[in-house]
């Protein structure tokens, strides 16, 4: 699940939420905001048995994104706007 929430100064927090144990082990979410460097944007797990991380970007901006699971196992997210074989890609 991808959430949008418009924040002050034409910013905008992007929230990924998976299911806690969906898939097993540590995922994090690497995309061009943060150089798809993995695990600088790692899923944490949260009380209400998901896991979720979140950025803050300015309003107008294309995201793209994929997810990285254990194994190196790559994965997109069917929320997403648009998908091609290089990720998911989100404007936000």
């Amino acid at each position: 699940m991808i959430r949008i929430l418009h924040t002050k100064d034409q910013q905008v927090r992007v929230t990924w939420a998976l299911p806690r144990h969906e898939p097993p082990g540590p995922v994090s979410v690497v995309g061009d905001f943060n150089d798809w460097t993995p695990g600088t944007t790692a899923l944490r797990a949260r009380s209400n048995g998901s896991r979720t991380a979140s950025v803050v970007v300015a309003r107008g901006t294309t995201l793209c994104f994929r997810y990285l699971g254990p194994n190196g196992h790559w994965f997109d997210d069917e929320d997403a706007a648009d998908r091609d074989d290089q990720g998911c890609r989100i404007t936000v």
